[in-house]
């Protein structure tokens, strides 16, 4: 076919996972070594005692972030956060990251500095090592890209396709409230952009704002499972929604699952804030996004172990594949979940 006959597909067309599998549908393994290639949370690499766990992702000023209200040290950390959240999601450690950042002219040495303020803060706290990384020049503003590397033992690793039928569905944390943190921060915006004079109102908002701008991974839980001798039979962290990360152990597992509205954390902060959007909370909590809660299964024999964690909550349970992802609604209704989680590849109405 000749190149002005031969017709062009917009990314829009496949949507960011449909992307994502059209583009790796036909990429071969070379060694034994790895185990685990594309399509969890991170890599496996096998090194006979113990297995490499990588992850890595970029945030893009203009799709991930707006400089507005992003303080860049929280965005330092938050872009390390949502490294380790993937690798707690494997049931492994992180143990290190690399740091490659390119940077606009606008952006002086004190910018980059407060930046990597938040980066070593998040180093700190979970006890990673920074050990390298690169630095380029950029036309249309700041991007970041964090490779993290974790460690377990090749047993203790937990996938999204391992689920199977009765197993309890559990979240950790709460959902919604970083998605209602950034709708709280577009408002604001918005209105300082039509009146220059105006001066957000952000007050008693601290919650959902921090779970927005500085969020926290669960190595608390992580480390919870090794103390009391649970391992997860699927795992995934929740970065898309609630509503997009079962379907992608659903899918990947080959099951179907019932979780029951009733018993979906929300916190009340985030209902208040929905509430003033005229929002129906569970819709934060289904397809928002950004929480970086970890959602697992549990063999129904380890409930006892967590049905009294103050982080941990039961919502649901696996079932046939033929029943889908279903959403049992307060009223006793069934509902069929979506993945409707936020898509920045997905075409403009």
């Amino acid at each position: 076919m000749s190149e002005s006959k031969k017709k062009y597909r917009e990314i829009s067309e496949l949507g960011e996972f449909g992307l994502i599998d059209h583009i790796t549908k036909d990429v071969k393994l070379h060694h034994s070594s790895t185990i685990k290639g594309i399509g969890d949370d991170a890599a496996v690499i096998d090194y006979e005692s113990t297995c490499a766990v990588i992850t890595s992702d970029l945030l893009v000023e203009g799709i991930h972030f707006n400089l507005m209200y992003a303080p860049l040290k929280h965005l330092g950390y938050k872009a390390v956060v949502v490294n380790i959240s993937d690798v707690y999601a494997m049931n492994a450690t992180p143990k290190q990251i690399v740091v490659s950042i390119a940077i606009s002219k606008k952006f002086t040495v004190e910018h980059v500095e407060e930046i990597y303020e938040g980066i070593k803060l998040a180093c700190e706290n979970y006890q990673v090592d920074l050990i390298g990384g690169d630095t380029s020049s950029s036309l249309t503003g700041l991007a970041i890209s964090i490779t993290a590397i974790g460690e377990a033992k090749k047993d203790d690793l937990v996938y999204r396709s391992t689920a199977k039928k009765n197993d309890i569905v559990c979240v950790t944390g709460n959902l919604g409230s970083a998605y209602m943190g950034l709708q709280l921060l577009e408002r604001e915006k918005e209105l300082f952009n039509n009146d220059p004079n105006f001066k957000p109102s952000l007050d008693g908002y601290d919650y959902i704002l921090q779970r927005q701008l500085k969020p926290e991974a669960r190595k608390e839980v992580i480390e919870f499972f090794k103390s009391s001798g649970i391992k997860p039979t699927a795992m995934i962290d929740i970065s898309d929604g609630l509503s997009s990360e079962i379907i992608h152990i659903c899918n990947k597992s080959e099951v179907g699952c019932k979780i029951f509205q009733d018993k979906i954390p929300i916190d009340e902060n985030t209902a208040k804030m929905a509430n003033e959007f005229n929002m129906e909370p569970l819709i934060a909590a289904l397809n928002g996004g950004e929480d970086y809660e970890l959602l697992f299964t549990i063999d129904i024999n380890d409930l006892e172990k967590v049905k009294n964690h103050e982080l941990i909550h039961p919502i649901g349970h696996i079932a046939e594949k033929e029943n889908g992802a279903v959403l049992i609604t307060s009223a006793g209704q069934s509902m069929q979940l979506q993945a409707q989680g936020w898509n920045q590849m997905k075409k403009e109405e």
